[in-house]
């Protein structure tokens, strides 16, 4: 079964603005070694005395401009009281008879993974057994665990292992728990921290993908040899399954333990959408599942899904890109193409995922980008028997998920939408109305607001959607504060979601909220995210740019009152809207970015990007790629927008060096940029909820300041 491996996804949503200003003093950095060297490469030294010593001065001076005001304090606390009320839905999984959560609050900031029944959930007030304290762990162990996750021995799930990761980094430690002790396991399975992958073959043995040592890793950082390790025997001695190339993205395997379809496989991730799958046979034989290497693939029991990234031809049939096609795995694997279309994309429409239960299939769908789902019931031949779940409230977005498919054919399903709070459904397929479990509480009132969707011309001609919260009682005069985010890559969507934060934090101050559905994204499936790769990149920056423009044309805003905001690659994003169209913008938040494209390959885990933006080091790709970096494009004398840059010292996922020298460089230049580096955190630039109401409340003050 290939995995996406989608390690861009960021919770933040901000934006920010211009004008020249003297440059900051900072600490003396090292001349350059040579004409045309990079001035700013001795901030890449991420722990070092004197970086992090620039770090601190930034951070202090940005705390001091924008985060010391009755403002910054009011709004700080408000989003906290949100992030850690009692009243928010506690998302559940099923383990076993179990249902677990990790709970996050005022008093258990790091969170608690707690497990109950579904006949406690159903209450008010569930009654919790706490599994592991957080806090209490770290305090005992004297370190800062953030929870990364847990994966358990089916089907007695009583052993398990704990991902516990240092501040947030990707990078975590593993540990073996016993559920019905609850309480790591003595002499357990136990792995330092590493970007590791790890799966239960047996009780005895694991699939380990890790770093085992010198050149053991990809040039992504990740895992590129797994081994097969016993119980009670060093790592070192485990044995060899697989070892993929130096350039590979990663290495991984894992065996599917569904009852009486136990198999074993092995995935070899060469770049994003481009993996080869096999089957691990006797004697660890392994026979590739013949499919295109950027076809999604999924096995369950005896079938096989597969998605196509590109069109695909098939004994005379033609499968387009997009489209969710099934087979009989067995039959497939001894070479049959018998081959059933279960999902069909078009101009409109594209599948967003799709999730098992015992008996059937729920299909995820979006019609330019608003949710449908599809009930599918496998036949043994022919087509499956398809029925509809309901319907979406008008520009919502529901998603369905299994919940045992070993199981039953029970599911939970979410409805949501900008202004409407999250309600958790409970259902069993076939079996009439679903069960409305849980609500998210109204963080603020929605009635004053309404939702609209529009459609922006990009420069090519391509109509780009984007949807707009705004009061009712707006006029159309060009002077309301508006704030524009986006993405725009790695095939992720945008879908409408209750704006809990934003609603406090923008809405309520009169501010109108937009979100770009650019491409890049996944919006209209693989197409809409071809169409903005490698040379085409900058596509997406004219879609947000068009989508800019549309606002000003339709009187929404103008460029003084709208700012835009885009983390990871939506901070990439940030960093082109404020170099390529500075003249749309009054301010700019970019959120641990990618900003320095020449050398992002060789920072953290970089390397494993370039099937989305090229490899700068190949003279003809580093042509076009150097048209969207933003750190090469800064010019003297342009108007920029003022600009924050924010990020982590434990992201190693992107790091923080692209922000750091972002912000030097354009202060060097005399521009107004504003940097703050948390100092923990990770990719999402935050360890607990009292860290990411801080973020939130910098960016929103930040842009309100600029933009009011």
């Amino acid at each position: 079964m290939q995995r996406r491996w989608i390690a861009l996804v960021i919770a933040l949503t901000f934006s920010g603005m211009t004008q020249a200003h003297e440059p900051n003093k900072t600490p003396a950095a090292p001349a350059a070694q040579a004409a045309g060297d990079d001035e700013n490469l001795w901030l890449d030294d991420i722990d070092g005395a004197r970086p992090l010593a620039w770090v601190k001065q930034e951070n202090a001076r940005t705390v001091a401009q924008y985060a010391e005001s009755d403002e910054f304090r009011t709004l700080d606390a408000r989003i906290l009281e949100m992030l850690d009320s009692d009243a928010k839905i506690p998302m559940v999984s099923k383990i076993g008879d179990h249902y677990y959560n990790l709970w996050r609050d005022k008093k258990n900031p790091k969170g608690l993974w707690r497990r109950t029944t579904l006949a406690e959930y159903r209450k008010d007030s569930p009654a919790w057994e706490t599994v592991i304290d957080l806090d209490a762990l770290s305090a005992t162990e004297k370190e800062n665990w953030v929870w990364h996750g847990v994966q358990c021995l089916k089907p007695e799930n009583r052993y398990c292992l704990v991902s516990l990761s240092r501040g947030g980094a990707d990078a975590d430690v593993i540990r073996e728990f016993d559920l019905s002790t609850r309480s790591f396991v003595k002499d357990g399975f136990s792995l330092p921290e590493a970007k590791s992958q790890v799966a239960w073959i047996d009780h005895d043995h694991l699939f380990v993908a890790t770093d085992f040592g010198p050149g053991s890793t990809t040039d992504s950082s990740y895992p590129r040899i797994v081994k097969e390790w016993k119980r009670g025997t060093p790592l070192a001695s485990a044995t060899t399954v697989y070892e993929g190339k130096k350039t590979d993205m990663s290495i991984s395997a894992y065996r599917d333990l569904t009852p009486g379809f136990e198999r074993e496989f092995v995935m070899r991730a060469l770049e994003f959408y481009n993996s080869e799958s096999f089957v691990r046979g006797k004697e660890g034989k392994l026979t590739k599942i013949d499919v295109p290497n950027d076809a999604e693939t999924d096995v369950e029991r005896e079938w096989l899904l597969i998605e196509p990234r590109t069109d695909w031809k098939v004994g005379g049939t033609t499968y387009p890109s997009g489209s969710l096609l099934a087979a009989k795995f067995d039959d497939y694997m001894a070479g049959k193409r018998e081959i059933t279309v279960l999902f069909t994309p078009d101009e409109h429409t594209s599948l967003a995922s799709h999730s098992w239960t015992k008996s059937h299939l729920i299909l995820n769908t979006m019609r330019d980008v608003v949710s449908q789902i599809q009930v599918l019931t496998p036949a043994a031949t022919g087509p499956w028997k398809s029925e509809a779940l309901g319907g979406a409230p008008a520009l919502s977005t529901m998603s369905a998920t299994g919940i045992d498919a070993d199981e039953s054919d029970e599911y939970f399903l979410t409805v949501s939408g900008f202004l409407q709070p999250t309600t958790l459904y409970y259902g069993v397929v076939g079996q009439g109305d679903r069960e409305a479990l849980k609500h998210t509480p109204a963080f603020f009132d929605a009635s004053k607001y309404a939702v609209s969707q529009h459609f922006a011309t990009s420069k090519d001609g391509t109509k780009v959607p984007y949807f707009e919260i705004a009061p009712k009682t707006m006029k159309a005069d060009g002077n309301n504060p508006t704030l524009v985010y986006g993405y725009g890559g790695f095939e992720i969507s945008l879908q409408p979601a209750y704006l809990a934060g934003p609603g406090r934090a923008w809405l309520e101050k009169g501010g109108v909220y937009v979100i770009a559905n650019i491409r890049g994204g996944g919006e209209y499936g693989p197409r809409w995210h071809q169409a903005a790769l490698k040379a085409n990149r900058p596509r997406a920056y004219e879609d947000f740019a068009a989508v800019s423009q549309d606002l000003i044309d339709r009187k929404i805003t103008t460029p003084k009152h709208m700012g835009m905001m885009g983390g990871s690659n939506g901070g990439l994003l940030a960093g082109n809207m404020l170099t390529k169209y500075p003249q749309l913008y009054g301010a700019v938040v970019s959120q641990v970015a990618l900003l320095d494209m020449k050398r992002y390959p060789h920072m953290s885990a970089g390397a494993s990007w370039m099937a989305e933006y090229g490899d700068p080091d190949k003279p003809d790709q580093w042509k076009y790629i150097q048209t969207f970096s933003p750190y090469h494009n800064l010019h003297k004398g342009t108007a920029y927008p003022a600009v924050l840059f924010t990020t982590s010292t434990r992201d190693d996922r992107v790091g923080p060096v692209h922000a750091r020298k972002m912000a030097a460089r354009m202060q060097a230049m005399g521009f107004n940029a504003s940097f703050y580096e948390n100092l923990e955190g990770g990719h999402g630039a935050a360890a607990d909820n009292k860290q990411a109401a801080f973020m939130n409340a910098l960016s929103y003050v930040y842009l309100w300041d600029h933009l009011k």
